[in-house]
């Protein structure tokens, strides 16, 4: 089922013939033939129509275009279109808001009467899109405004021969108003190869729309606050307020509190400042040129409310009475972060951090296992014990230990006196400078040298000699509901033969809990600072995969299910982070489509580090990624997804590794590093 591309009205376009009479100048003939002089076809007043055979105005198509289903292009407006080969090539424009995929279309209008039977959908789906001797060929005609490309696409899973294509193209360029500007743009990599065949058609690639929009919504909703201008740069040395909306330069690695974001640069979906925003229900996009946008700065300094829509943007002035009622009303309830549980003391291999109960509530038993193992050890257990999840093998350190380094070193009464203190209360840089202070005093403290001895027998037993040992965080406070704080703690590693090395490793990772960021974010949503407990996932280091990346199990830009894909973004090596790019690095955004028969690739943009022409990942090692997405979809379900009785839009985020430092003459090897539920774009 092939879904439409985001939405925006067509405002500023040039073919606003339509919009105020009711004839067209021609579009579809070629350079030397006599113009054609087109009519709307809709009469003036007329409310809905199901379908037309001719698109002779703007206004005709966007009475027939569809509201989004997949948006990863946003700006664009999409119609629908059948080209009816057992009817002499008839040629429809469905009203593909009444009508959202082709099978509604054609089963209604198409269907009897004289015509040839469409059968149920399934079997429509199999023949229509897939089979050489299918009746129909079905499409697209999509706008898309920021290049001002009006493009026609089939869908990404479809095997139509480059013969199909033509024809279709061909009827629908002598049937529009805009036949002349007509492009075909393949929506996936095999579309791409089919493509190459045709002649005389002009293509435009994912990867040249994908440069020419300004626009990319990644968290959708509205905020309020006051519009500041800063660059990641500077805010080393600023606090943000949640009273705040910020335009960036570029994407952080992570942000406190804030009401609203908008970058100059692109951000991957994945990014943990875009997690953020999205468990914070909080509008973020990114605008090409935010920095100087004059209706951005016209605005700097001043109270807004800003919206971000999976089609477009908007921005206002708001009063100071508006904005107070805003923040009053979206104040999050104060969050309880679960008990810990301290009665833990043993060290365990991953697989038994979370036993399953018989019958019983795998939801249930994640949650029993944070307790004493945190979130990221009581996922990855799970992740452990599935098949088709290669995973490295692991033990966990619960979080008894952590209390007990706070306890004997008298951490928590130093806590209790900087929570007291005014200053540290009412002053961001107080705040900071003592966070700063105890981080460091973490730092260098004693640790329990019984807690020392077990550990030296752990990772003597579990690892090979001079392997590097990764210390990840694991606690009551990430990676779950209500308070999930991605990005909010660092891991680190550390060389057994070096033990002090260990012990440092195990100090920065306890001490990222004190992070200002991570204390600032737990004080809006009103966590309890000390219920936060911090065990450890142990794994063996990646000292230099051949790439890393992130993926979530069902397709971000589109809420309706019509689309089913795996989002992936992966990148090269290990040096250019795929969550937090530098500036000017792209990596490989790909939408794979595993669940339909010929397992389609739509890239959205392709990395700048890999050969022009080439890939990050084979399609071998695609497959191998999709197989394990599949498992860990279907896995999680009886936790998060519609095995739960989740209902609605369900996905994991999952962190990823290609790596063959176990066997370097052989291809580098898929590692899942993580699975934890997905929250999703909004609304």
């Amino acid at each position: 089922m092939f879904a439409s591309h985001s939405l925006k009205p067509l405002w500023g376009v040039a073919l606003v013939c339509g919009l105020l009479s009711s004839a067209c100048s021609d579009k579809t003939t070629d350079p030397g033939e006599p113009p054609v002089q087109w009519e709307c076809q809709i009469p003036s007043g007329t409310q809905s129509t199901e379908f037309l055979n001719q698109v002779g105005c703007t206004e005709d198509f966007q009475a027939l275009a569809s509201e989004p289903i997949d948006s990863n292009l946003p700006g664009a407006r999409s119609v629908k279109v059948i080209l009816d080969q057992a009817d002499s090539n008839a040629l429809y424009f469905q009203n593909s808001v009444l009508y959202q995929i082709h099978y509604q279309f054609a089963s209604t209008h198409l269907s009897g009467n004289g015509k040839p039977i469409v059968p149920q959908l399934a079997t429509f789906n199999a023949t229509e899109y897939y089979s050489p001797e299918r009746r129909f060929v079905l499409g697209a005609v999509t706008y898309y405004e920021g290049p001002g490309i009006w493009a026609l696409e089939i869908s990404p899973y479809d095997t139509a021969s480059a013969a199909m294509i033509t024809t279709l193209y061909e009827t629908v360029k002598k049937s529009a108003f805009f036949g002349s500007e007509l492009v075909f743009h393949p929506t996936s990599a095999a579309v791409e190869v089919e493509a190459a065949r045709l002649s005389g058609i002009p293509i435009k690639t994912t990867d040249e729309l994908y440069a020419a929009i300004d626009y990319q919504p990644l968290s959708l909703g509205s905020g309020v606050g006051r519009l500041r201008f800063s660059t990641v740069a500077e805010l080393e040395d600023q606090y943000l307020s949640y009273e705040d909306i910020v335009v960036l330069d570029e994407a952080p690695n992570d942000i406190s509190v804030v009401q609203g974001l908008i970058t100059q640069e692109f951000q991957t979906p994945l990014s943990h400042v875009n997690v953020l925003s999205q468990n914070r229900h909080t509008p973020n996009m990114g605008l090409r040129g935010a920095m100087t946008n004059t209706q951005l700065r016209a605005l700097e300094g001043k109270l807004v409310q800003l919206t971000v829509g999976s089609s477009g943007w908007t921005i206002r002035e708001a009063t100071q009475e508006e904005a107070e009622a805003f923040w009053a009303a979206h104040k999050p309830p104060p969050v309880t972060l679960p008990a810990l549980n301290l009665s833990v003391k043993d060290i365990v291999h991953i697989e038994d951090v979370t036993p399953e109960t018989p019958n019983g509530s795998l939801r249930e038993d994640i949650k029993k296992a944070v307790l004493a193992y945190g979130g990221k050890a009581a996922h990855y257990s799970i992740l452990f014990k599935t098949d088709a999840i290669p995973i490295r093998k692991a033990f966990a350190i619960p979080v008894y230990y952590y209390d007990q380094f706070m306890r004997e070193n008298g951490f928590y009464d130093q806590l209790d006196a900087m929570l007291a203190d005014p200053a540290f209360k009412t002053d961001p840089q107080v705040r900071d400078d003592k966070l700063n202070a105890f981080r460091d005093a973490m730092k260098s403290a004693p640790m329990n040298t019984e807690f020392q001895a077990i550990l030296k027998d752990w990772i003597a037993r579990e690892f090979a000699p001079g392997a590097k040992v990764r210390f990840r965080t694991s606690t009551n406070s990430e990676d779950l509901e209500g308070f999930p704080c991605a990005g909010c703690y660092d891991s680190h590693t550390g060389d057994p033969a070096d033990w002090e090395d260990v012990l440092g490793a195990i100090r920065k990772t306890y001490a990222s809990a004190w992070q200002f960021r991570s204390f600032e974010e737990r004080s809006y949503y009103g966590v309890d600072h000390k219920s936060v407990g911090m065990a450890l996932l142990v794994h063996q280091n990646f000292p230099d995969e051949e790439a890393n990346g992130v993926a979530t199990t069902s397709n971000p830009f589109d809420s309706t299910g019509l689309d089913p894909a795996f989002y992936v973004n992966v990148q090269f090596g290990g040096d250019a982070e795929v969550v937090a790019p530098p500036p000017g690095v792209t990596s490989d955004q790909i939408l794979y489509f595993f669940n339909e028969p010929n397992q389609p690739v739509t890239y959205m943009t392709h990395s700048n580090l890999v050969q022009d022409g080439t890939t990050v990942l084979s399609a071998a090692q695609v497959h191998q990624l999709g197989v394990a997405l599949d498992a860990i979809h279907k896995r999680f379900s009886a936790a998060y997804g519609p095995a739960a009785g989740n209902n609605g839009w369900y996905a994991m985020d999952v962190e990823f590794k290609y790596d063959n430092d176990e066997a370097p003459s052989q291809p580098a090897t898929l590692y899942i590093k993580q699975a934890r539920p997905y929250p999703g774009r909004g609304q």
